[in-house]
């Protein structure tokens, strides 16, 4: 081998990142196919290439009849293996040299689930959008992009990669931009304490382009968790804010005390009381009226992150609602609304009734029918009176009905005409006739 050869090898590993031992193999295997397309090759040969002369020699052995090699090796070097070979050499070289780039950037991104890397926006369409990582091209499918973002081309945008494939064409990389871990992928980025493990996220819980909640605890009493995630004026929270194009993150603080968790997971809205089922895994909270929208949030959204942040399933009642439960009276549907005139808010019914202030509805509840305690108790004795009275009513009906059939027996025939009819004048003036 020449020094140009050499030296264009060299060259070739540099500008594709591929080791020089990886070039001269692929060069020997392509050598090996070309020689055994010249006539009167042996079957079982191979090349043999000193990486430090370039000298490339060819040995053969001879072939039994198992078609095992036996004897000794020896030297078939031709001296020119023709332009057919020549042709195999660079069509060997060349499909080699990309499936060791193939397998390089496998191995680059495989075991990388997780990380996040920037991307730089090639197109988009329907099904997906393509991202170009530098080296190999990422995957965005449309289940994984945010609602409403569109992403425009030559953009450059942050992704969590979700899956790394091996394909026949290279390693496919599949990457997300609604995925929970991304939140901690940024946080991690933008907070130092994160990153070296002094504070962590505990729990996450998020709708994608809209809010996210985060619990983060630290490990040094002397770390405000909640600060370190925040910045200084907001500096830090803000980067990641921006990076999701203005999707709201609220982050608090993890606590062991689930009573304590679930109240701080509903903030901003202010929670009275919470009742924890352990059995059911359920927790009832118990808000002020006028906190009972900011609680259950826009579309119940601040309910559903407070489910997923802590495991519970959060039911959220108003006090009114409660203190209507327990008097039994039924709670009618609406909503509270502010009357700007005197300051306070009004229960405005579902029924379009009257609007009525908190100490109406508690005077309403006040003065209603107690309900009784034995309701099917109840029931059963006044269906009892009704049947006793109908029971005596049909008794009464029969007697009066075999009293007038006896009279009707006693009583004697009228005289009157053949078909049975009497005049009724002439009957009238007997009856009058004096005795």
């Amino acid at each position: 081998m020449n020094p140009d050869m050499m030296e264009a090898l060299h060259a070739v590993a540099v500008e594709r990142g591929i080791s020089v031992d990886t070039l001269f193999g692929a060069l020997a295997e392509a050598l090996t196919a070309a020689y055994q397309r010249t006539p009167d090759s042996y079957e079982f040969a191979w090349v043999n290439i000193d990486t430090e002369t370039g000298e490339i020699r060819v040995y053969a052995q001879e072939l039994d009849e198992d078609a095992e090699p036996v004897g000794e090796e020896f030297d078939v070097t031709p001296d020119d293996f023709g332009r057919i070979a020549a042709a195999t050499v660079r069509q060997v070289m060349s499909q080699r040299i990309r499936e060791a780039e193939r397998e390089l950037k496998y191995e680059e991104y495989a075991g990388r689930e997780g990380d996040i890397v920037t991307g730089i926006i090639q197109q988009s369409d329907a099904r997906y959008t393509l991202l170009d990582l530098g080296r190999v091209e990422a995957l965005l499918p449309q289940s994984e992009q945010v609602n409403y973002e569109r992403p425009e081309p030559g953009e450059r945008v942050r992704v969590y990669i979700v899956e790394v494939r091996k394909t026949v064409k290279g390693p496919q990389i599949v990457v997300s931009r609604t995925h929970p871990g991304l939140i901690k992928g940024l946080f991690e980025l933008e907070v130092p304490e994160i990153a070296d493990g002094v504070v962590e996220i505990l729990a996450c819980a998020r709708e994608p382009g809209q809010r996210t909640k985060i619990a983060v605890a630290s490990n040094d009493s002397n770390v405000d968790p909640v600060g370190a995630c925040v910045g200084a004026r907001g500096a830090r929270v803000r980067q990641i804010v921006n990076e999701l194009r203005g999707e709201k993150i609220d982050i608090i603080p993890f606590s062991d005390d689930r009573y304590d968790f679930v109240t701080r997971s509903l903030a901003p809205a202010k929670v009275k009381e919470v009742r924890i089922d352990e059995e059911l895994q359920t927790a009832e909270v118990i808000v002020p009226d006028f906190q009972l929208s900011l609680a259950i949030g826009k579309e119940g959204q601040n309910a559903r992150l407070a489910t997923r942040l802590t495991g519970l399933r959060v039911d959220i009642r108003s006090e009114t609602e409660m203190a209507n439960l327990a008097s039994g009276v039924e709670y009618a549907e609406g909503e509270w609304v502010l009357d700007e005139a005197t300051g306070t808010y009004l229960w405005h019914p579902a029924d379009g009734s009257d609007p009525m202030t908190e100490e109406q509805i508690q005077a309403g509840a006040a003065t209603a029918d107690p309900i009784p305690e034995d309701v099917e108790a109840a029931a059963e004795v006044e269906q009892a009176v009704d049947e006793a009275e109908e029971a005596i009513a049909a008794e009464e009906v029969d007697e009066e009905s075999a009293e007038l059939d006896e009279l009707a027996e006693e009583a004697p025939p009228h005289d009157g005409d053949a078909d049975g009819d009497s005049d009724p004048s002439e009957t009238s003036e007997a009856d009058s006739t004096p005795t």
